[in-house]
């Protein structure tokens, strides 16, 4: 313990008494005024015998370093990504009170923060901020720390603090683990000022636990997103809302992992029989009196989707829902995918109410020669991957699928091109003729992309060959018959140009036997879907060796961009990521900068050539000290990549490996 020292003359009485009942805890003393809990008590101790903590030397917080905190929030990216819901709902419910919100890696760095702009100087300065240290070795006996050593919920309340600078705090914090029951966060709730009395706390208490424990399991879900999983609850009622357990399987019942609750089933379990085998966790047929064929027949045998089994520690009844993978294994990709969907257009999108409607519509007309298509939505929303999808749904799969974009044709070949031409029919074409586009459709799926913008004169040849099912090529005497389903798309508003008497109403109603509109992609509830389904795709047209993956700072960008573009413009983005990663794995600075909006752009701008105040350096000077390693610079900025290519184009660096 530390030897006592004259006691500073700037500390108020409060924290002079303080100090004095630290100090007699250490020397064995019992007076009232110690802490009546046996955790704050211990902590007071271990900050006195060994971490040589002195109670007469307040420290400021500490805060680590720019470039230390991003590597803490790296370490934790998956966390963050799932946690943000949970912490924003929570943030909200606080707020009012004067609360703040810190979250933590399991060091306890603050590596998210939610807290009032106006309270920024006084926040900062008690530590509740982002990048603040709390673990209990450097600023003693706190929430974060101390919840961090017990990895219990705690309440650190004003005078139960350590620190002498901290006691006018009251912090309340849960622990975070990961599926193997390893503290990997901590969510705490803190504010500046509060009630002295301790009570007026545990309600904070219960909440921040509650939360805890839905980031956890959020958590697990998303780690254990591809497996089967069972969720189970002693109430049949909140099984499907709220079912406390979660145990991830295989396909043969063994246990994979478990949430806290299904830990706790297991470990009880394992302390009644423990395992006679090597394998460190048991089948599910082994904790309940059940066969897998019982359990993963749930979804298809049951009304409600939900089976009581009895567990066979205690005989206690557990209702067990089925959740199935949402990306399944191929032992499971018959069952997994909607039976009513052809693959094509299962594959056009997950859980968007909009997209759902279009895949039903789709299912229903896939076999509907006779019923023409459009789709229309705005530009790159996938028109032409929907249409694509029609065609191979139906029974003209094996057919020509021709695809025509209207708008990039030149409005003077335009006709040649649709309905062909025989030789000699005008100068310039081709000495033998050309067989047209409509006609080479014979049989299978012709698509007019943006028919919105073909000229009029041409709208009404299109009529007769719809009405007649027969296409006269240029300069030919004999018309060509044609049987051909036709898809159009358009983003433009059909209805308001045919007011303008820009396109022909009898022919609108020819095309528009069914409509399809495609969602915005920034407006899909399934937008991760998407990403990830885009993603996959360009690894596979790229037939490389080389496994990448999305991180998921990465994916939180993506998510979070409004996606002007739509479609196009997010496999445009992942194609230049990909492109241009020197890693296996997508991170945001990664990511063309427009998709970063002005979240990092503008915390730290890359220096002019000419910043020399202060410690900035010019960007030159910052390369040759990197020894031009671009991906290091940009981590020491803060940006991206390309944001610093971007900086060396305009003021004129070329690195020496690309000198002449």
């Amino acid at each position: 313990m530390p030897t006592r020292a004259p006691l500073p003359a700037r500390l108020q009485s409060v924290q002079r008494q303080h100090i004095e009942h630290i100090f007699q805890l250490g020397e064995g003393l019992d007076v009232p005024q110690l802490p009546a809990q046996a955790t704050i008590r211990r902590s007071w101790l271990r900050c006195l015998n060994e971490y040589q903590l002195d109670p007469t030397q307040p420290r400021p917080a500490r805060v680590v370093p720019q470039q230390t905190l991003i590597e803490h929030r790296e370490s934790v990216d998956e966390l963050l990504h799932v946690a943000r819901a949970g912490v924003d709902q929570l943030y909200q419910q606080i707020a009012q009170l004067g609360y703040v919100l810190l979250l933590t890696d399991h060091r306890g760095i603050t590596v998210e923060f939610r807290g009032d702009p106006n309270q920024d100087q006084q926040l900062r300065r008690a530590g509740l901020y982002l990048g603040a240290d709390w673990d209990e070795r450097f600023a003693g006996t706190c929430a974060v720390g101390t919840c961090l050593y017990d990895r219990q919920a705690i309440i650190c309340h004003r005078q139960e603090h350590f620190d002498a600078s901290h006691i006018s705090l009251t912090c309340t914090a849960a622990p975070i683990a990961d599926p193997q029951g390893n503290v990997m966060a901590v969510l705490d709730i803190s504010a500046l000022q509060s009630p002295t009395q301790y009570e007026s706390q545990n309600f904070s208490l219960s909440l921040v636990t509650l939360y805890a424990r839905m980031i956890e399991d959020a958590y697990f879900l998303q780690r254990y997103r591809d497996c089967l999983m069972v969720r189970l609850d002693t109430s049949r009622e909140f099984v499907h809302v709220n079912g406390r357990g979660l145990i991830a399987i295989e396909e043969n019942g063994q246990v994979i992992a478990a949430n806290a609750v299904g830990r706790e089933l297991i470990a009880e379990h394992q302390r009644r029989w423990p395992p006679w085998s090597l394998d460190p966790t048991p089948r599910l047929g082994e904790l309940f009196e059940c066969e897998i064929t019982d359990v993963l027949s749930i979804n298809s045998a049951t009304d409600d989707q939900l089976r009581a089994f009895r567990a066979r520690v205690d005989n206690t009844i557990y209702f067990i829902s089925l959740l199935e993978p949402r990306r399944p294994r191929p032992a499971l990709q018959a069952q997994s995918l909607p039976s009513s969907l052809p693959t094509p257009l299962a594959r056009l999108g997950a859980d968007d109410p909009a997209m759902r409607k279009v895949q039903k519509l789709a299912e229903r007309l896939r076999n509907e020669a006779s019923v023409n298509v459009l789709i229309s939505g705005e530009t790159g929303t996938g028109k032409e991957v929907v249409a694509r999808a029609l065609h191979d749904s139906g029974t003209r799969a094996k057919k020509p699928f021709i695809a025509v974009n209207c708008a990039a044709i030149p409005e003077a070949l335009i006709e040649s091109e649709l309905f062909g031409y025989e030789a000699g029919a005008f100068t310039g074409g081709r000495a033998k003729g050309m067989r047209g586009l409509i006609p080479q459709a014979h049989g299978g799926t012709l698509f007019l992309d943006e028919i919105g913008d073909m000229p009029l004169a041409l709208q009404t040849r299109l009529l007769r060959v719809l009405a007649e099912r027969e296409v006269m090529p240029l300069g030919a005497n004999t018309p060509v018959k044609i049987d051909i389903r036709v898809i159009t798309a358009t983003h433009r508003n059909i209805d308001a140009m045919i007011e303008q008497g820009d396109f022909r109403e009898d022919l609108y109603y020819r095309l528009n036997g069914a409509q399809l509109h495609l969602p915005a992609l920034r407006e899909r509830a399934d937008k991760l879907y998407v990403i990830r389904r885009v993603f996959d795709d360009i690894i596979q047209e790229r037939a490389s060796n080389r496994s990448m993956r999305l991180r998921a700072d990465a994916i939180s960008a993506l998510l979070a961009y409004a996606w002007p573009g739509n479609i196009r413009q997010l496999k445009n983005a992942l194609a230049f990521a990909l492109a241009t990663s020197e890693s296996d794995e997508i991170t945001v600075h990664d990511l063309p900068e427009q998709c970063l909006g002005q979240r990092i752009t503008q915390q730290t701008p890359c220096p002019p050539a000419d910043a020399h105040s202060g410690n900035n350096h010019t960007l030159l000077e910052m390369l040759k000290k990197q020894h031009w390693n671009i991906s290091a610079v940009a981590r020491t900025l803060g940006v991206s990549r390309p944001t610093v290519y971007r900086q060396m184009q305009r003021q004129g660096i070329v690195p020496p490996n690309w000198q002449v």
